[in-house]
């Protein structure tokens, strides 16, 4: 697949000076194995960059909109704000997933809706736009493109810890305290990405996929959460 920058650019709303830094942002660590002659990085080290934004902006966001938020509070704001799932939503309205360098494995098998690939993609070109266009741009991009549900999300306590809100559901449905075990982990030690079931009385009701098992735990409960809430 070519790498199409004039699209990008047009999703981005900037003129992209490095072409390498933005075509690395879309680069799938897959699609390496398979083009062993490719010369780009995988998005990865972008990734770790634009987390480290994301995290910064954020918190300076709900630190200036809640003045009289406690941390408690604006941690768990921001928890919910760039969670997995939440800016894969952003990634996915973007139109990321049509200019994913994927492997043919990840391509048949739906890599370019998959959540967490395209949570992944949004941090790393999150990465490169601070490189390319400095803080002040990213502050502006992600105020429209992930802050503006922060209000809808506060006033519907949607920030509440998943893994606490789905124990209280599966307790009062069942009176069963929910279980989680890991199903599969890939990567190297210092970069793992876990996979995590979540299970009520050894019924499976969520996966989730993170950098860590708590943030793959936390992502099979609000998959576990919204099972349940498609079932009522």
């Amino acid at each position: 697949m070519v790498f199409n920058v004039s699209k990008v650019e047009e999703i981005l709303g900037i003129k992209i000076k490095n072409e390498e830094t933005f075509k690395t942002a879309f680069t799938h660590r897959s699609y390496l194995n398979e083009h062993p002659s490719y010369n780009n990085p995988s998005n990865e080290r972008l990734e770790f960059l634009g987390d480290a934004v994301l995290q910064l902006l954020s918190s300076e966001f709900l630190y200036k909109t809640y003045t009289k938020s406690p941390e408690g509070d604006l941690t768990n704001f921001r928890s919910a704000v760039v969670c997995t799932t939440s800016i894969a939503e952003e990634a996915k309205k973007l139109g990321y997933g049509a200019y994913l360098l994927l492997s043919n494995g990840e391509e048949t098998t739906g890599g370019r809706e998959r959540e967490y690939i395209l949570a992944n993609t949004f941090e790393a070109v999150l990465g490169a736009l601070y490189l390319e266009e400095g803080i002040d741009f990213c502050r502006e991009f992600l105020t429209k493109n992930l802050f503006y549900k922060v209000r809808d999300l506060v006033q519907k306590q949607e920030y509440k810890d998943a893994k606490s809100q789905f124990q209280e559901m599966a307790q009062e449905k069942s009176g069963v305290t929910p279980a989680y075990e890991v199903l599969d982990s890939w990567g190297p030690d210092h970069e793992k990405t876990f996979k995590v079931g979540v299970y009520v009385d050894k019924k499976l009701l969520g996966i989730g996929e993170g950098r860590s098992k708590q943030k793959a735990e936390q992502q099979a409960a609000l998959s576990a959460i919204e099972h349940l809430k498609e079932v009522e």
